[in-house]
């Protein structure tokens, strides 16, 4: 099981899901979703001893990117997110403006831009880039070599990404869960916010993409 998740983070005003996961044996990690707290996450880093080789945003809404860049600065490891969520990510500024009453920072610069069927590395763990668009356009999900999937913000326990804000489309979150997330088999979820989860509870239970909903 190459798959450590060497802790899970809560971060920011929205109380975002961060987590620094990656193989124990060569002490290289990933890190999903800084959403907030650089000074913690890099903490965290280096009390592990951990090589930080990838920095990744399931999607480019600023709960879940706020600290990329300051991290990005520290460790000199790229920022990934995916291609149809640039423009999300352009809007950063307006966006705190608007939901938080402060001017948000300049948007993190992105290194790479994923597509599905990419592959983030960290030693032994390889993460799996599948796009689930729905909460934003380039939201995607991160499955770790089917030990389990990092949801951002499309699947929830119980519950879905709103599908509210500029680019959301509801048919299509319900579509990337049933057909991407459900697909995977029985899986524990571990989502942007919130209580981690499994695909077989959500199919069974979920009000909102549940198969008996």
């Amino acid at each position: 099981m190459p798959l450590k998740i060497f802790e899970h983070l809560v971060v920011g005003d929205l109380a975002c899901n961060c987590y620094i996961v990656g193989d124990d044996v060569s002490k290289q990690a990933i890190l999903i979703d800084p959403g907030d707290e650089p000074e913690r996450i890099l903490e965290v880093l280096g009390r592990h001893e951990l090589q930080l080789t990838a920095i990744v945003a399931t999607h480019a809404h600023f709960d879940h990117v706020l600290a990329a860049e300051a991290i990005r600065a520290a460790t000199g490891a790229p920022f990934y997110l995916h291609r149809e969520d640039i423009a999300v990510l352009d809007w950063l500024p307006v966006s705190m403006k608007l939901f938080m009453g402060v001017e948000g920072p300049p948007p993190p610069e992105v290194d790479r831009q994923l597509d599905d069927g990419d592959e983030l590395v960290a030693g032994g763990l390889k993460l799996a880039v599948i796009h689930t668009p729905g909460h934003s356009p380039g939201s995607i999900s991160l499955l770790a070599q089917d030990e389990a999937v990092f949801s951002g913000d499309t699947l929830f326990a119980d519950s879905i990404g709103r599908t509210d804000l500029p680019g959301g489309d509801y048919e299509a979150i319900i579509a990337s869960i049933r057909t991407r997330l459900f697909g995977l088999g029985d899986l524990p979820v571990y989502p942007g916010h919130g209580p981690s989860t499994s695909t077989d509870r959500e199919k069974l239970t979920n009000p909102f993409a549940g198969l008996g909903s």
